[in-house]
């Protein structure tokens, strides 16, 4: 039987799984359908993805705080999926109570409640926005973001749901193309370099849902930054950018199967 819950946008098809959901059940929410909870559990048969999910929350926690410590005061949020423990702006803040953050997902859920939550945040924004789309998505941030001062774009967990007919390489240059000197790119990137099987497993799994994925090797992840400085400690795999305690590594950090990096714009 179909959820039925008022909550959920009109023209949402709860049984087709959404990545957005799925992530939101493994970092234990509660915006996610049958479909959703059915397909993740399918995925945790073969991949160790709640650790993955928890691992990429923590990387995207600890690089908003740092890039924040380089001064970044904007931050452009691509991919933003359902709000959660820990938000972008909700970090951003712990540094820098005036930092303005925009919002952006094509999943109407996740902008749905994101716009609830933020309600009394004069500084924060979602919008709904396709990505793919990075002139789009550009001309709604106006509205919060100053393009000609410094912005940390952050592209966290979202890249292998976009295929390569849509050139992501191409896509990343274009938004990095409109962002001044001294801004940040920070991604990162599900991979099969680590566990081959498993993932190819995982990615069959994910082929049924409205999101396929794509893992992309080393190299190609650095494509995606090509122009930019890669700051330290260069392309590794999430628990492996800038730890905070040992406990954050743990005891196989290839086992995150996401690549994470950051890159300077000149």
């Amino acid at each position: 039987m179909v959820d039925q819950v008022s909550w959920v946008p009109e023209g949402v098809n709860v049984d087709v799984p959404s990545s957005a959901r799925i992530y939101d059940y493994l970092l234990g929410g509660g915006h996610n359908f049958d479909a959703d909870r059915r397909t993740a559990e399918e995925l945790i048969k073969v991949l160790p993805v709640r650790d993955m999910a928890r691992r990429n929350r923590s990387y995207l926690r600890r690089v908003v705080l740092e890039l924040s410590k380089l001064g970044m005061t904007q931050f452009l949020d691509l991919g933003s999926g359902i709000p959660t423990v820990g938000n972008v702006h909700e970090v951003a803040h712990e540094a820098n109570p005036d930092a303005r953050v925009v919002y952006v997902d094509f999943e109407p859920v996740a902008i749905t409640h994101a716009e609830l939550m933020l309600e009394n945040e004069p500084n924060v924004t979602a919008v709904l926005g396709d990505l793919r789309e990075p002139e789009k998505v550009l001309q709604l941030a106006e509205a919060q973001i100053d393009f000609s001062q410094p912005v940390a774009l952050l592209i966290v967990g979202v890249l292998q749901f976009i295929p390569d007919a849509d050139d992501p390489w191409k896509i990343i240059q274009r938004y990095a193309d409109r962002l001044a000197s001294g801004s940040h790119v920070a991604l990162s990137h599900f991979t099969a370099d680590s566990m081959p099987a498993a993932m190819a497993a995982g990615k069959e799994i994910f082929a049924k849902t409205a999101e396929p994925i794509t893992p992309r090797t080393k190299d190609q992840v650095r494509d995606m930054l090509a122009g930019l400085e890669i700051i330290e400690p260069g392309i590794v795999f999430t628990p492996e950018w800038r730890p905070e305690t040992p406990e954050d590594i743990g005891e196989d950090p290839r086992k995150a199967n996401l690549y994470a990096a950051v890159g300077r714009k000149p």
